[in-house]
């Protein structure tokens, strides 16, 4: 065998297991779809032996997506969660951005141990102190309130962090010649260091808004009337004690899916820029 012919034979089974993975990566998005485009019955009758009559509808139908936006009201959880979503995002990039820049250029008491808390904070899993939050949400009579899911996730460990390895890579000069023109720190930090870090922003905004729309146990803890029920949890109440609505979950899955596809795709490579950035240094 020729060079020419490994290297062609090399190409080829790279392209092989490329295309492998790809569609073991689409095959659950695909089997949703196609299950959310089926009726209950039709689900079952060709889902056991598995088959390729099992990823095909015989007939194809919108009805579940009908059903979930007007007898469910699946369009209010949407709507909840957007508005959780981009509050938590534009308080969240506004506080954590703001909190990186003092790590970043100012020397102050405390800061050699507030910097590792930062790192510690997201390192604790959330349920550890999912029930003191509830309590002190609680006491401040935040159940049940829009504020109630969206103050807690404002502060972000992992976000700071972020934007502090970000800020570390602008240049000291940079700063200190707004200093020398007689800039104050606020019109540095809104008129200078905010329009060159817009990648970074893109990619908390990014991050934060996967949190918050994939969020299920702290909505359910505190949202409890059904008039601020996220999306997540709209989607668990198809599933009861003696039926589970599988379709209705499948195409209230797609709906949660699609839309933060339809967010990543435009940012994808200021999300890219905004990570490699950030791990630059450590």
């Amino acid at each position: 065998m020729t060079l020419k012919q490994k290297a062609f034979t090399r190409k080829v089974l790279i392209y092989i297991a490329l295309i492998i993975m790809a569609v073991a990566a689409l095959f659950p998005i695909l089997f949703c779809l196609s299950a959310s485009l089926r009726t209950q019955d039709d689900l079952f009758r060709n889902m056991f032996p598995f088959s390729i009559k099992s990823l095909i509808p015989t007939a194809a139908t919108l009805e579940n997506y009908v059903i979930i936006f007007t007898k469910h009201e699946f369009w209010r959880p949407i709507m909840n969660t957007m508005i959780v979503t981009v509050f938590t995002i534009i308080f969240g990039c506004i506080l954590n951005s703001m909190a990186a820049f003092a790590f970043t250029c100012f020397e102050f008491k405390g800061k050699k141990i507030l910097y590792p808390l930062v790192l510690i904070s997201f390192m604790v899993p959330f349920e550890a102190i999912a029930i003191p939050l509830y309590s002190v949400a609680s006491n401040l009579s935040m159940v049940d309130t829009y504020a109630g899911m969206i103050i807690p996730a404002v502060a972000d460990g992992l976000v700071t962090f972020l934007f502090i390895q970000f800020f570390k890579d602008i240049p000291p000069s940079l700063v200190e010649a707004a200093r020398v023109d007689g800039a104050k720190w606020p019109t540095i930090f809104t008129k200078i260091i905010m329009p060159i870090s817009v990648p970074v922003f893109v990619t908390a905004g990014l991050m934060i808004f996967m949190n918050q729309w994939n969020s299920y146990m702290w909505p359910l803890l505190v949202a409890r009337s059904k008039d601020i029920r996220t999306i997540q949890i709209a989607i668990s109440q198809f599933s009861g004690e003696r039926s589970i609505q599988w379709t209705y979950i499948y195409a209230s899955s797609m709906v949660s899916a699609i839309i933060p596809i339809c967010l990543f795709l435009p940012f994808q490579k200021h999300f890219v820029e905004g990570i490699t950035a950030g791990s630059v240094k450590g």
